[in-house]
Order: C-alpha cells, then structure tokens, then sequence
C-alpha cells in the first residue's frame, strides 16, 4: 500500500475569543474523517478527507484534502467504502495516520497565526531539586 500526493484544497480557522482573553485549560480534540472514495484505477483510488482541531469555546482549525492511495485492493476498497462507509481497520489506521501527519504541522502554523496553543503536546522541562521521580527524558544542562 502506497499514500501519496496528498494535497489540501480548502483551509478554514477561526479564534472565537479575543487574543487577550485566555481560559485557564484548553482542551484541543484532534478528528480526521474520510469524506469520499473515488476509484480511479485498478489499483488506484482518490479519498477525500477532513482534519479538524477543535479548541472548543477558543477556536477550532478545519482543513479538507484528497490523497492517491495505490494498493491491490484499491478498486475494492472504494466499492465496499460506496457500499457501507467501512474499510478494514488496518488500511484505515493507515489513511488517517497519513492525514494527521499531513495536516497537524499545517495546523501548527495556523494555529501560531491565531494566537492559539499548538496541536501538539509540547515538552515539559523540569529543573530544580525536586524533579519527578521515574522522569524519563532528555538531560538539560
């Protein structure tokens, strides 16, 4: 199985609150859907999708895609997705890794761009005398 050439059509980000105002916790949920698949060749197949990052009352990021998904089972897949709207869970887990790896450093720099924290969970560094015990990390100096 081969993703390729994945290309985002359609960028949409909203911050719902003033720059200035910033609630104490923000809770970021991270969802990518599978919108549509198209069967372009035998072992070809064009998928639409959508990655959404959602702050909640703060904001949310939205982006829409296509990628080309090359496989043997490629002509299936799209048949059986157009039938039920399932896929085996495997060649699933596959596409949507591929999506958040495309689309959360896009949503980083979105994100910057807003005002709002990051979709990612930054590293926490901890210095003093008093480190968590059982921290596993790198040294600091």
């Amino acid at each position: 199985m081969k993703i390729r050439n994945i290309l985002l059509k359609s960028i949409e980000a909203r911050r719902y609150t003033g720059r200035n105002e910033r609630p104490k916790q923000v809770r970021i949920d991270h969802n990518s859907t599978i919108t549509q698949i198209y069967d372009v060749q035998d072992k070809q197949s064009m998928i639409d999708f959508q990655y959404t990052a959602s702050y909640g009352p703060v904001g949310v990021i939205k982006l829409e895609g296509t990628l080309q998904y090359q496989a043997d089972d490629a002509k299936t897949l799209a048949k059986e997705w157009n039938a039920s709207r399932k896929m085996p869970n495997q060649i699933a887990s596959q596409l949507h890794t591929a999506i958040m790896h495309a689309c959360v450093p896009e949503a980083v720099g979105i994100a910057k761009d807003l005002g709002l924290p990051p979709p990612i969970p930054l590293p926490q560094v901890r210095l003093g005398d008093n480190p968590k015990q059982g921290q596993v990390g790198p040294e600091v100096a």
